[in-house]
């Protein structure tokens, strides 16, 4: 298989997407083993949603239309995005690369929330009280964005951005 942290020059894509092989594995019972580990300091799903209004298609797999948590996983070495829908994996498309999110992307492209005086002064509060009280410390849910680009020849690019690292898929607008 021909991806993991290997890098291509933009105009690739065709090849990128010939040399992907369609995942050959399934979870048991279609649950995700490691989402239990990521939601349970968090009070809602850490996973970015991605709205899909018209297929997508990665050669054999035909991904309908609908809302799903994108989740990234590694297996055998290779790393994979996971389609979930209602906490059930329904499709698994393979990542071609891999990469560390660049420093102050976040900050740069996240909006910022707007709060009124009383939510800043509850928000401090709480601040002051994590800060002192060890026990009701959380670690923070990691920061996630979407970018969909696209590309020439009926193909659309998705970079997931999921904490510290990114990931690349490529799939066709059309079926082959």
């Amino acid at each position: 298989m021909l991806f993991g942290l290997c890098v291509y020059a933009e105009s690739e894509h065709e090849q990128i997407y010939r040399d992907l092989d369609v995942p050959d594995f399934s979870y048991i019972h279609n649950i995700d083993p490691g989402e239990m580990y990521d939601v349970q300091n968090t009070s809602w799903s850490p996973y970015p949603l991605f709205r899909l209004t018209s297929p997508l298609y990665f050669k054999s797999i035909t991904i309908e239309p609908g809302y799903y948590l994108l989740t990234p996983r590694e297996h055998e070495g290779n790393w994979y995005i996971l389609f979930k829908e209602a906490g059930e994996i329904k499709y698994i498309i393979p990542a071609y690369n891999k990469e560390i999110v660049p420093m102050g992307f976040y900050e740069a492209n996240l909006p910022k929330a707007k709060l009124t005086p009383s939510q800043k002064f509850q928000v401090k509060l709480y601040d002051f009280v994590g800060k002192y009280v060890r026990s009701s410390q959380r670690k923070p849910a990691p920061n996630t964005y979407l970018e969909t680009t696209d590309l020439e020849n009926n193909f659309i690019s998705i970079v997931l951005y999921w904490g510290n690292y990114r990931y690349y898929m490529i799939l066709r607008t059309i079926k082959l």
